[in-house]
């Protein structure tokens, strides 16, 4: 195959460009991209461009997305996720599975979104989880994005978890 898109399962642990620098060495190919960036701890279906359909990637970013995503609750990191270091912790001994449910009907819509600092846009050509890492200040600026739904499949109190599938978002840059 010289030209088209393979659909990877992106492992945890891999970056999206250790997934296309893998397929380039495998399939003997040097064109080769992915459509978007899959956070490294993120797994999850990447499409990867490879010969001629690599002129398509850049209508891809303008697609709707699905996420399946898991929540811990009454922590707060540096980084906006899991691996990052716990900078803030919240008692939520009133919160029931009601309370959960209010609070994301907010996140359905279109609303204004700025991406965390250690997020793998691009600022002036560096990726802002690089900047970040180096103590660089500078700033991201909120993007226009419509979430379809945020469909909560498990609330788990004792263990502070919330899952949502599938949560459909569409991002559009202003």
């Amino acid at each position: 195959m010289t030209d088209g898109i393979i659909n990877v399962n992106k492992p945890a642990g891999w970056t999206s460009q250790d997934v296309c620098s893998k397929l380039r060495h495998v399939l003997h190919i040097k064109k080769i991209g992915h459509t978007g960036t899959l956070d490294p701890m993120a797994t999850g279906v990447l499409p990867v461009c490879i010969g001629k359909a690599t002129r398509i990637i850049e209508y891809y970013d303008k697609d709707t997305k699905k996420y399946h995503a898991s929540m811990k609750l009454g922590i707060r990191t540096d980084t906006l996720d899991i691996t990052g270091k716990v900078i803030e912790t919240a008692g939520y001994s009133n919160v029931d599975e009601k309370a959960v449910t209010e609070a994301f009907k907010a996140y359905t819509g279109t609303i204004n979104q700025i991406p965390p600092r250690y997020s793998a846009l691009k600022i002036n050509g560096k990726r802002a989880y690089d900047l970040a890492r180096e103590g660089k200040d500078f700033e991201i600026k909120p993007r226009e994005i419509t979430i379809y739904s945020n469909d909560i499949t498990g609330i788990d109190l004792d263990t502070s978890t919330v899952t949502i599938s599938p949560g459909s978002i569409l991002i559009t840059e202003r």
